[in-house]
């Protein structure tokens, strides 16, 4: 007991950890700090931290005192191996007076000429955070008061080293979560979007996300998910889910597909995690929305006059539940007008109270609005003034109608890639405006020749912009193309016959070319009856 007072009244003398002076330092500063504290009070020549991260079978030079090259090369010491590793494993103090390849792991020790070591185990909660050790240049031979000093030192040093991990992992895994949800939802003509995210309890962040993403084909991919679990490691887990399901979603627009590859990817490389998905793939004219759930609610459809409803879809196994699980899609039809949302179970879900009160609750809150607006009423109902019990993601899109379509307008760079983005637009807006199929091709005929001619001709190495509008003038469609260069002469025996092309596929077509670059107007009414 007097030993302890004693270790106690030598530690609080040197204001180890409580000092003042260390309330400004962080991080690796603040370990510095402390180690050289440790020198002082055990008379040591060198000191090291070596942490050992929840997990993990190594334990790696993060902080050293009077033996620096440790930690710039990496020092990496196995769990149970050498001096380091020994302590770690056996949770208790080690002292050594020999210093070789027989003894320890980390050559570095000896070279620099390390005549006896004292090591003790940092632990925190029952867990092992890491190990600190101090070495003497000298023959020494460590005392029972000493071994019981450094360990006291060691854990304090432990308290103050979970602390700043803790507060680390927070910011890290807040800025690893802003990075991976959207900052800004897509603008796509037609379709008007919404989000809210709250992490659960007293947690900033969480394994929850949404994304919202064009593919290739003029799909649209649409994603809500909730990782098990919070914090940092459901979020890094949320992160790669988040960028695998994007990569698969690239190969195929079959939802129940890109699940399947993603739980067979979680299996494989993620053993032991699970996550909710509810996946779904717009097509380009935005009619059908084909979904496959693994584990997640399905979404809620609420049309223009009528009370929102959860559609018939078959709810899969969650990804890394179960192996090779069998995984379905289901096709709903969205209407002009019809708005749907995804949302996690955070927004439904309460403890003392049976999932059906939330989603009649939520059933009840809905109608088609703007969806931001959706959003927000949502989230005050649902939520309110409290904190929720568990993560809340909601994501909202609606279905423009046809009384609501306004002019497209795009600005795109001039190259051939931007054709695809030209045409997908055009075929939603034209689906919107009620166009017929042979209407929407002639007019997708038409503008897409009037924007090839715009890519192919109108710049030259130093590249620049062109401009597409559709605007609806009573059952006329009125397109312009537009671009701001200086026209090359056609190339091929072929070229130059654009303008007959566009002729045949309108009603009227205009062409008008100044200093400032060419314009295209085509003119087609909607009405079947305008043409023979």
């Amino acid at each position: 007991m007097a030993h302890s007072a004693s270790a106690e009244d030598r530690l609080r003398r040197i204001g180890f950890v409580s000092d003042n002076a260390l309330a400004h330092l962080k991080g690796d500063t603040l370990l510095t700090e402390l180690l050289d504290r440790v020198c002082q009070i055990m008379h040591s020549d060198t000191a090291v931290i070596l942490t050992l991260e929840p997990g993990s079978q190594e334990l790696v030079a993060t902080a050293t005192q009077g033996i620096e090259s440790e930690v710039r090369q990496g020092v990496r010491i196995p769990l149970g191996k050498g001096f380091a590793g020994r302590i770690a494993a056996e949770r208790r103090p080690v002292t050594l007076d020999r210093i070789d390849s027989t003894t320890v792991v980390n050559q570095l020790l000896w070279e620099k000429g390390i005549r006896a070591l004292l090591g003790v185990p940092l632990i925190v909660g029952g867990a092992v955070i890491g190990v600190l050790h101090v070495g003497s240049l000298t023959d020494r031979e460590f005392t029972d008061d000493e071994v019981e000093l450094l360990q006291l030192a060691g854990d304090r040093m432990a308290l103050t080293m979970q602390a700043h991990r803790s507060q680390a992992a927070r910011a890290a895994a807040a800025e690893l979560q802003r990075s991976l949800l959207p900052t800004k939802l897509p603008t796509v003509p037609t379709l008007d979007f919404g989000a809210r995210y709250v992490p659960g309890g007293e947690s900033r962040v969480a394994g929850d996300w949404y994304d919202v993403f064009t593919l290739p084909s003029g799909w649209l991919g649409i994603v809500i998910g909730d990782v098990v679990g919070h914090d940092l490691p459901a979020a890094v887990v949320m992160g790669r889910l988040r960028s695998a399901l994007r990569a698969y979603a690239l190969e195929t627009t079959d939802p129940a597909d890109v699940l399947s590859r993603l739980d067979r990817k979680a299996q494989h490389f993620e053993p032991g995690m699970m996550a909710t998905v509810l996946y779904g793939t717009l097509e380009p004219n935005f009619e059908r929305l084909h979904l496959s759930s693994a584990g997640h609610l399905a979404p809620l459809v609420t049309v223009p006059g009528e009370r929102g409803d959860f559609p018939q879809l078959p709810i899969d196994p969650p990804i890394g539940a179960v192996r090779e699980a069998r995984r379905r899609a289901t096709a709903v039809e969205l209407p002009p007008g019809a708005l749907t949302c995804f949302f996690t179970d955070g927004l439904v879900e309460r403890r003392h109270s049976p999932l059906d009160v939330g989603l009649d609750l939520l059933r009840e809150t809905v109608s088609v609005k703007r969806a931001d607006k959706v959003c927000a009423e949502v989230m005050a109902r649902l939520i309110g003034e409290d904190a929720p019990e568990d993560d809340v993601a909601l994501l909202t899109f609606r279905r423009e109608s046809l009384d609501e379509t306004g002019p497209l307008e795009l600005v795109l760079p001039a190259l051939p890639e931007s054709l695809k983005d030209f045409r997908a637009a055009m075929r939603r807006w034209l689906s919107v405006a009620g166009a017929d199929a042979d209407t929407a091709g002639d007019l997708l005929l038409a503008v897409g020749e009037a924007c090839t001619n715009a890519v192919e001709h109108a710049y030259g190495p130093s590249g620049g912009t062109v401009e597409l509008r559709l605007e609806l003038q009573g059952s006329e469609v009125v397109a312009s193309v537009r671009d701001h260069g200086q026209w090359r002469k056609p190339r091929g025996e072929n070229r130059g016959r654009g303008i007959l092309l566009m002729e045949k596929c309108g009603d009227e077509v205009r062409v008008e070319q100044t200093g400032d670059g060419t314009l295209v107007m085509i003119r087609r009414d909607l009405s079947s009856e305008s043409r023979p």
